[in-house]
């Protein structure tokens, strides 16, 4: 028969696949001997089992959490539902990989309109079991029953303001009594049903409920924004609860072990006498910092400390622990590994290192690749940002610059954003799981309400965002769509700006600037460099973005895309004198023109690369990209050229294609005007000649894109060899150069024995190669990408992460036929791809030489590449 139910005395830090990251740990906690209150862990095979049976917990299963829950009931000494001593529990979710305030969590389940009596009895504290009473209530109903907590909230509000009161903590046990009647009569009201009162059902309805929200909207966004397979489930923790909420010498708290948001060595973290875990994360009360504790309470600030430093040393990473303090005595309730900020990471990962706790390869493991995003992007001006108006100040939550338009809802987040790409700063009391998808388009995050461990403050650090929590001064009306500061309104749609490492937030758009990374970054950049084996070069199409690129590390550019320069102002008229040309000699006459001026392009790349390759790709779109198509443009441009509109007209009618990204483009282009293919040789060549003249040795790489036939490759090649070939005779200098292809037409990926005859080089155009091989068009698939994830047909986007079973499949054909043909030909992907570290670590696997990405993601890839080579070594 299948285990499906683990005590926790049972498992390991090893079993995290099924027990899930939090089981696993809490079963490690244990073994280690640290005051954990008792429990178990309905397993990750346990929520796939009730998917496969159509939403459904077994038979099976119940049984084997009733047998679990009767250990767990006798090592405690109490009973569930025993009306003098109850047996409490929590439910929380527990998946492999961390996923903070994505899932659902239940306290103090267990509790009755009978229990709570005895409980209220037995502790000689009625407050704070009807306090428990109260929680649980709300949380069954809002998590269980899909019945929206603001319900309740609006009751305990409305208590709070009858009896004169500000905090919750001020409401004595006769007004939660009431209160706890307000809540059953709202549940009845809503629900249709009584409140259940059968503790082995509020437990199973509990666990489907975990089951249940592993597939809800918010979970399945943040899964797809972190590449966390659905497949995984979740695992259920159904652990002993003790209490934070039972008076002055009783609390909760949440901690690391390191800063996270900077990586100092110091305990971080916050707390709150007399409450529950969710008052913390939820920001729902303003906790204390964990430094008070120490005056608080020595001796349990001392333990604490000792705790995390041995859970640090023992786990060898930065620990993220949960904490209650029940009448003086202090539990552990999870320890993982902590999310921090890309400082943070850096900072953490070197120290461990010097501190003698890992090795450069290990730590270059722990530092994520998609982390170093957020030290990539814009800085405010410091020009501009003496000038600005600080408005007020909250937590520096999670660092970074961030200016946009004022929004209150994380629909209206992404409909802004959507509408016309301008930033938006979401601003809310505090957020909850139901914003991650405004928080993923938001610039920045401004709560009033909410600390350093707040949800807001941890799923933006998580995902590299701005954000300044618990700016108590802000007052938002959500209804009017407005907040107060100070007396000052600002209403949607406003400007203001965040600087989430100092907390300061700006009452207007503060301008940006570049960011710019050294110290820590430098170093483990060296150390991933040291240990990867795949290049990484950049995609860049002038001077300003190679010189980006190189200051990243990157060593070459693997794709300049020539067409990007036909669309500058001074040299559009010539590119569309070339199309409206009647022969072949006015063509040559417009492509002079263009001449010096590619000419000029491929000498600002060279020198900026410094004699890294340099990888051109020959005009690539269809031609009608660079005519106009409105009326009065086409006017206007007929008049510029010396044209009839009529003349113009009839060019443009018969560039059109029903189909023009299939259409007469790339390779194509060559063949029927080879003109072009001869300009564009003269000006890679003479530029390469020009600055190895200066004492460069520039050895250029002449890309053909498209191609899908052998013969095709040869016409074009035999044009470029021949015309270069002649220049350099001319010159009298020796020059070397290669002339490739993309690989981006699945024909060619099948025949890349044939084209690696003539091919150098292949650079794989992933990009075409994902649209051609699906059959939909990259620009449309947008519509309907959202059916395929909700459905379950797709886990992520094709054209953000290589679809290994088709897509690389056909690239990984392609690298074995080339290799037979051509065992050293150079082998590098070009796509957007280039820069995604789970499609970097496939190009590793395959065996690819470079990948190339746009100048912001090289250190990505960098970094990708390392972690890459470390986990496969070639």
């Amino acid at each position: 028969m299948a285990k499906y139910v683990y005590l926790f005395k049972e498992g390991n830090a090893t079993m995290k696949n099924i027990l899930g990251g939090k089981g696993a740990n809490l079963a490690e906690m244990t073994s280690l001997g640290m005051p954990v209150p008792q429990g178990f862990t309905v397993t990750t095979d346990a929520c796939n089992d009730y998917y496969a049976k159509k939403k459904v917990i077994s038979s099976e299963i119940i049984a084997q959490i009733d047998a679990a829950l009767a250990v767990t009931e006798k090592e405690a000494g109490k009973k569930f539902g025993d009306k003098n001593d109850p047996f409490l529990v929590s439910v929380r979710s527990g998946a492999r990989a961390s996923m903070p305030g994505m899932m659902d969590t239940i306290l103090n389940l267990g509790l009755n309109d009978v229990s709570v009596k005895g409980l209220a009895k037995l502790t000689n504290n009625p407050r704070f079991a009807y306090d428990s009473y109260r929680r649980f209530i709300q949380m069954f109903a809002d998590v269980v029953m899909d019945i929206e907590k603001a319900n309740f909230e609006h009751l305990l509000e409305e208590m709070k303001e009858q009896k004169g009161v500000e905090l919750d903590t001020d409401l004595d046990a006769n007004d939660l009594i009431e209160l706890v009647a307000r809540f059953l009569a709202r549940y009845e009201e809503l629900k249709g049903e009584p409140f259940p009162q059968d503790p082995k059902v509020q437990l199973i309805e509990s666990i489907t409920a975990v089951f249940r929200s592993w597939d809800n909207p918010r979970a399945n966004t943040y899964r797809r924004l972190n590449h966390i397979p659905y497949e995984w489930g979740t695992a259920v923790n159904v652990q002993g609860m003790v209490f934070g909420n039972m008076g002055e010498d009783s609390g909760t708290g949440v901690a690391f072990s390191r800063n996270p948001s900077d990586g100092t060595k110091e305990l971080y973290g916050e707390y709150l006498f007399n409450a529950q875990g969710e008052d913390v994360v939820a920001g729902i009360r303003t906790p204390k910092p964990i430094a008070e504790l120490k005056s608080d309470n020595l001796a349990l600030y001392e333990q604490f400390d000792d705790i995390s430093r041995k859970l640090e040393a023992h786990y060898r990473d930065m620990q993220d622990m949960e904490f209650t303090i029940e009448r003086g005595k202090l539990y552990m309730l999870q320890t993982r590994n902590g999310k921090r900020t890309a400082q943070a990471a850096l900072k953490i990962a070197i120290d461990l290192v010097e501190e003698g706790v890992l090795t450069e390869k290990e730590a270059v493991l722990k530092v994520e690749p998609a982390q170093l995003d957020a030290l990539l992007h814009p800085q405010f001006n410091p020009e501009a940002l003496k000038k600005a108006r600080v408005i007020t100040t909250g937590l520096n939550a999670s660092p970074g610059a961030a200016t946009g338009r004022v929004t209150f809802s994380a629909d209206r987040a992404k409909e802004l954003k959507a509408k016309d790409g301008l930033p938006v700063v979401l601003v809310r009391q505090e957020t909850s799981p139901e914003d991650i998808e405004g928080m993923i388009v938001s610039s920045g995050i401004l709560t009033s309400r909410g600390g350093m461990t707040s949800h807001a403050a941890v799923v933006a650090r998580g995902m590299g965002t701005c954000c300044v929590a618990g700016a108590g001064a802000v007052h938002v009306n959500e209804k009017n769509l407005t907040f107060e500061v100070n007396g000052e309104i600002f209403k949607e749609g406003d400007w203001i700006s965040l600087d989430g490492s100092t907390g300061k937030v700006y009452g207007q758009k503060v301008e940006t600037q570049d960011a710019t990374v050294s110290g820590d970054f430098g170093k483990l950049m060296a150390w991933a460099d040291k240990y990867r084996a795949l290049e990484v070069r950049a995609n860049a199409d002038n001077p300003r973005d190679a010189k980006v690129a190189y200051n990243y590390g990157a060593q070459g550019i693997g794709l300049c895309r020539t067409e990007h320069m036909f669309f500058e102002a001074d040299r559009i008229p010539a590119v569309r004198e070339m199309i409206v040309a009647k022969n072949v000699e006015e063509r040559k006459k417009a492509l002079a023109k263009l001449l010096p001026m590619q000419r000029e392009d491929f000498i600002g790349l060279y020198k900026e690369m410094k004699g890294y390759a340099v990888t051109i790709r020959y005009l690539d779109p269809p031609l009608h990209e660079f005519v106009p198509t409105d009326k009065d443009d086409i006017e206007a441009l007929a008049k510029e050229m010396g044209l009839t509109y009529e003349t113009l007209q009839k060019t443009i009618d018969d560039l059109h294609e029903t189909n023009p990204m299939l259409g007469h483009r790339g390779v194509r282009l060559s063949v029927t005007y080879p003109e072009i293919a001869v300009m564009q040789t003269q000006a890679v060549i003479e530029a390469a000649i020009a600055v190895n003249k200066e004492g460069m040795n520039v050895v250029p790489e002449i890309m053909i894109p498209l191609v899908g036939e052998l013969k095709e490759l040869q016409y074009v090649k035999d044009i470029v060899v021949e015309t270069a070939d002649a220049i350099i005779k001319a010159a009298g200098v020796n020059l070397k150069y290669y002339v490739g292809t993309m690989i981006e037409i699945p024909r060619a990926a099948l025949l890349a024995d044939e084209i690696a005859k003539e091919a150098e080089f292949f650079s794989f155009g992933t990009n075409d190669l994902t649209q051609m091989t699906f059959g939909f068009s990259r620009d449309d698939a947008g519509k309907f990408l959202g059916d395929y994830y909700t459905k379950k047909i797709f886990a992520s986007d094709p054209f953000a992460h290589i679809d290994q079973q088709g897509v690389g499949k056909l690239m990984k054909m392609a690298v074995d036929l080339g290799k037979q043909t051509r065992p050293n030909i150079k082998l590098g992907i070009c796509g957007e791809h280039g820069g995604d570290p789970i499609s970097v670590e496939f190009c590793h696997n395959i065996g690819l030489s470079y990948v190339s990405c746009s100048p912001f993601r090289v250190p990505i890839a960098r970094l990708a590449a390392a972690h890459a080579n470390i986990k496969n070594p070639r």
